[in-house]
């Protein structure tokens, strides 16, 4: 199973809230979602979050989002925390300000993954 996991808090000290922030009447959050759900080589999506705000925000639309501890240093210790409570055999980490991320990149990820399994890591370049 390939899951994609959007880290996401709130307490950022730059945009307290960001995940939160509406984009046409939507929470960015779900903007995201949204976009790593068109991913083909995505079977879940899921927030990983410290603030109920945010879980509640993506619940309500009929989202997935698990509660995370709140002492995490970086949104990458936050899907780590998350990843050991999913089912997946590859985990895709999406930042939760993303909320153009291209699907089609999502799938160029998983790609090699998928076709090797001596490969753990795998990062995008834009051109």
């Amino acid at each position: 199973m390939n899951i994609v996991i959007i880290p996401a808090r709130f307490g950022s000290s730059r945009f307290p809230g960001k995940p939160l922030a509406l984009i046409q009447g939507e929470p960015m959050i779900w903007h995201v979602y949204q976009r790593c759900l068109r991913a083909r080589t995505i079977d879940e999506v899921w927030v990983a979050t410290d603030d109920q705000r945010i879980y509640d925000a993506v619940d309500r639309r009929g989202g997935r989002a698990m509660m995370t501890r709140s002492d995490h240093s970086s949104g990458t210790d936050r899907v780590a925390e998350a990843a050991a409570a999913v089912p997946g055999d590859i985990i895709v980490n999406v930042q939760g300000d993303e909320p153009l991320i291209d699907p089609v990149i999502l799938d160029a990820v998983v790609k090699p993954l998928v076709e090797d399994s001596e490969i753990v890591t795998v990062t995008p370049l834009a051109r």
